[in-house]
């Protein structure tokens, strides 16, 4: 194929630039995932124009500075120009309007904004025949990820959610011998990250999202994966701890959990005796110097046996004066650049996530392949990832009003009651 994907990146924010509210991010992430993936596969010929929407368009002059500095001075022949949207005098937070209708069908949106705005900018994309990829969680409400669904479907369009979990080699190993261990009994899953993100995410965090929503979602979409075709969520009930977030020196709004868990029965759907629990937990207030930024490990349990992952100590501690001990994952994405000076992270989990998405839409537009094809892939598609929405949906409710909630099918619809 030859037909390059221009594209729009929606989030000016860490996942994308490495650039947070407080200058460069300390995390992981320090030079971002989504921009330079993008500017490499632009290099590749796979990718052509691009641009970037966020809602403080003074942002843009430090940002640039960040990528030229970071990325284009760092590795050879990586550009890292874009048109930007809103103006650097303007603040609009509707500027993901104007970028988005500047698009051509057949373009793409790639959206990496606060959990609240994910489903009003994707439907703005969808309609106007425009390919999407958007950060998990898709969506906060069940009704809103099934009418992502039906729109994409409409629209004949691309849709995927980026649970870039799936294409970790470990993650995506166990999912396979998960599913040769018979009927499902048990899963447990837990995901954290340290009490400074409530640094870089206090513009949002308890306001329009929580920690289940933000990090759950990972390990939520990976059971959801497993148990695809043989089982599903039946009724959830969640709980939280609270205190530390809603305290000096974070001081987030009251409503701010700290750790939520969600218990959530399964039932099988080729056995009537056979039921499972899965139990998920995050949280974001982990200590500060554990050696990871992400602790995460889950544990699955069928009748023929278990599968047990630790993806926080991968058996590679690096250890430095200065900051003690770390456990690095460079499965997710290899900074480091190549024998010839180029980026060198092509192989990186969160560096295909994008590029699965980039391939598809550019084979649809080529004509070579329909939209639908790619929910029987076992790809992360808007259709294969209800349940992940629909659980995490349920444990909100869970938690605000303080009561099971049910999950179950009318005819092709999943509800919530």
């Amino acid at each position: 194929m030859d037909n390059k994907l221009n594209l729009l990146m929606c989030g000016t924010g860490e996942y994308t630039t490495g650039w947070t509210g407080s200058g460069a991010s300390q995390s992981d992430k320090k030079i971002g995932v989504v921009a330079l993936t993008l500017f490499d596969l632009r290099r590749l010929g796979k990718v052509d124009k691009l641009g970037m929407v966020g809602v403080n368009g003074s942002k843009y002059p430090a940002i640039r500075a960040h990528l030229r500095q970071n990325i284009e001075q760092v590795y050879k022949d990586l550009d890292v120009s874009f048109d930007s949207f809103p103006k650097e005098t303007e603040t609009d937070s509707e500027a993901y309007k104007t970028a988005i209708d500047k698009l051509h069908p057949g373009d793409a949106v790639v959206i990496f904004t606060p959990d609240s705005t994910h489903y009003a900018i994707a439907r703005h994309a969808i309609e106007r025949g425009l390919h999407v990829l958007v950060t998990k969680p898709a969506t906060q409400l069940l009704s809103h990820h099934l009418d992502l669904v039906d729109l994409s479907r409409k629209h004949n369009v691309v849709c995927f959610v980026e649970h870039h979990k799936r294409y970790d080699p470990v993650y995506s190993d166990a999912r396979a011998r998960a599913r040769t261990l018979g009927e499902f009994n048990f899963f447990n899953a837990w995901m954290s990250q340290p009490k400074s993100q409530l640094e870089t995410f206090r513009a949002w965090a308890g306001k329009d999202s929580d920690i289940s929503y933000y990090l759950s979602s990972h390990h939520i979409d990976i059971c959801c994966w497993i148990l695809q075709d043989k089982a599903v969520p039946t009724r959830v009930v969640a709980s939280a701890a609270t205190g530390i977030a809603t305290s000096a020196p974070y001081n987030c709004v009251p409503e701010t959990e700290d750790t939520i868990t969600l218990l959530v029965d399964w039932q099988s759907i080729t056995s009537p005796t056979h039921k499972g629990t899965a139990v998920y937990t995050a949280s974001w207030t982990a200590p500060l110097r554990s050696g990871v930024h992400s602790a995460q490990h889950w544990y699955y349990m069928g009748e023929k046996g278990d599968v047990n992952i630790d993806q926080a100590h991968r058996g590679y501690d690096v250890t430095v004066d200065d900051t003690g001990k770390t456990w690095y994952n460079p499965f997710y994405m290899k900074y480091s650049p190549s024998e010839s000076g180029h980026f060198d992270g092509q192989r990186g989990y969160g560096y295909i996530s994008i590029e699965k998405f980039v391939d598809a839409a550019r084979s649809v537009n080529a004509g070579t392949a329909q939209p639908s094809e790619f929910d029987a892939h076992g790809l992360p598609t808007i259709r294969n990832t209800v349940l992940t929405t629909a659980i995490l949906n349920a444990g909100r409710i869970s938690l605000d009003e303080k009561r099971p909630v049910g999950i179950s099918k009318e005819g092709e619809k999943w509800i919530l009651h």
